[in-house]
C-alpha cells in the first residue's frame, strides 16, 4: 500500500491544475483516525467510540495522514499513509502513538501536522513533533513559563494559570485570562476575532528556559457557536492558524467517499488480513473518486440542481447505469461475473412474501 499511495500522490501532483496549500511557507498535513464499524464481527481487533450509541463499538480503525491542496477550486487531501493497528496491541491509543512517530519522521521542515481534538499536547511532545496545530478542549488550562511576582507567604513554584475560555465550576464562574494579544480581520464578509496567549507550558511543568512552549489561539467565528481553541508551537498570524485548521477537513472527505459513495460502510469479510486490507482499498478508492469528481465536469443531480458542484456523490450518480468500459485492460483476476438472474423474481414480486406454501400447509 505505501508504494501505491506514493504513485497515486505523484499522479495528482503532476496534474497541471494542482495547487498545494501553503500558509507562511507551511504545508498542512492533517492526521486523523477513521473507523469501519463491524458490530457483528467475531474477535474484532479494536473498538471506536460511536456518538450514536454513546459507547465504544467493535470497529476496524485506520489511521490517515496526507497533504492538502486544491484542484479546480476543490480542496483535496492526498493520502500519504494508511496505518493499521498493531496485531499485538490493537488499541486506538497505541495506533495514535505509532502514527505520530511516523508522521514526525516523515514531516518536512516546511510542513505542519494538523490534528483534531482528542489528542493532548503532551502526546505530541512525547512523539517529538515540533510543528503542529492541535485543537484543544474548551476547558483547557496552561501556565506561564515564568514565576509570578512574590508578595506574601510561600514563594510560588509554578507559573500563573492561563484559562483561555471562561467556564462554570459548580455554582462559580471561572473567568477567562486576559489575552496577550487580540486581532480582528475580515474574511468572506465576516468579522473574525482571535485572542492569543504566548509562550505557555503544560500545567504540571515548572518554569524553565528549556521547556517546550506553545501559543494558544481562541478564534471566534460567527458561523460557529463556540470559539476554536488551537495550540501552535510556532508564531503564526491568526489568519494562518485559522486557515490551517480548516485544511484539516479534507482528510475526512476520504473516508466519507469510501464509506457512503463507494459503499464500504457495509463489509462482510472476516479474514484477519481482509478486514484490514479492504478498508485500505476502500480509502484509496475514495481518494480516487474525489480526484475524478474534481477533474470531471460538474453534473447536476436533477432539474433542481441549478448550481452543481464537483462532488463525489454527483460524479457517482453520473456513472450509474453506464456499461463497464471495454477498452481497459484488466488482469485475469478481475472479470465480469456472469450470474444467471432470469429465474429470479423482479420488481415488486421480489419484495412480496411467499405465502402459498404456508397457506397450503395450514389448509386441511
Amino acid at each position: 500500500m505505501p508504494a501505491i499511495l506514493a504513485l497515486w500522490r505523484e499522479q495528482i501532483q503532476r496534474h497541471p491544475y494542482w495547487k498545494p496549500h501553503r500558509y507562511e511557507g507551511y504545508l498542512p498535513v492533517p492526521v486523523d483516525v477513521t473507523a469501519f464499524w463491524r458490530p457483528a464481527l467475531k474477535h474484532c481487533p479494536s473498538k471506536h467510540y460511536h456518538p450514536g450509541a454513546n459507547r465504544a463499538l467493535p470497529a476496524v480503525i485506520i489511521g490517515i495522514s496526507g497533504e492538502v491542496g486544491e484542484l479546480n477550486g476543490k480542496r483535496i487531501a492526498l493520502p500519504r499513509a494508511f496505518e493499521r493497528v498493531h496485531p499485538k496491541n490493537p488499541s486506538e491509543a497505541h495506533l495514535w502513538e505509532e502514527m505520530l512517530k511516523k508522521v514526525k519522521k516523515g514531516l518536512q521542515e516546511d510542513e505542519i501536522a494538523v490534528i483534531d481534538a482528542g489528542m493532548k499536547i503532551s502526546d505530541l511532545q512525547e512523539a517529538g513533533l515540533e510543528r503542529y496545530e492541535l485543537r484543544l478542549a474548551v476547558n483547557f488550562t496552561a501556565r506561564r513559563n515564568f514565576l509570578p511576582k512574590h508578595e506574601l507567604g510561600r514563594k510560588p513554584k509554578y507559573g500563573a494559570v492561563v484559562r483561555p475560555l471562561a467556564r462554570k465550576y459548580k455554582d462559580k464562574t471561572l473567568a477567562a485570562t486576559v489575552p496577550d494579544e487580540t486581532y480582528t480581520w475580515i474574511e468572506n464578509q465576516r468579522e473574525l476575532r482571535a485572542e492569543v496567549w504566548r509562550q505557555l507550558v503544560l500545567k504540571h511543568m515548572t518554569p524553565d528556559e528549556e521547556n517546550k512552549t506553545f501559543d494558544v489561539y481562541a478564534i471566534y467565528d460567527p458561523d460557529f457557536p463556540q470559539p476554536w481553541l488551537l495550540a501552535v508551537p510556532l508564531k503564526l498570524k491568526p489568519e494562518s492558524v485559522h486557515a490551517i485548521y480548516k485544511d484539516r477537513w479534507p482528510v475526512e472527505q476520504i473516508p466519507l467517499a469510501a464509506k457512503q459513495m463507494v459503499g464500504a460502510h457495509r463489509q462482510f469479510v472476516s479474514n484477519r488480513k481482509s478486514i484490514q486490507r479492504l478498508p485500505e482499498l476502500a480509502l484509496l478508492a475514495g481518494s480516487i473518486l474525489s480526484f475524478l469528481a474534481a477533474t470531471a465536469p460538474a453534473v447536476a443531480t436533477g432539474f433542481w440542481d441549478r448550481k452543481p458542484k464537483r462532488t463525489p456523490g454527483r460524479f457517482r450518480r453520473s456513472l450509474m447505469g453506464k456499461p463497464f468500459p471495454k477498452d481497459a485492460e484488466l488482469s485475469g483476476q478481475l472479470r465480469k461475473k456472469n450470474s444467471q438472474t432470469a429465474h429470479l423474481p423482479k420488481g415488486d414480486l421480489a419484495r412480496r412474501p411467499k405465502t402459498d406454501g404456508l397457506a397450503s400447509a395450514v389448509t386441511p
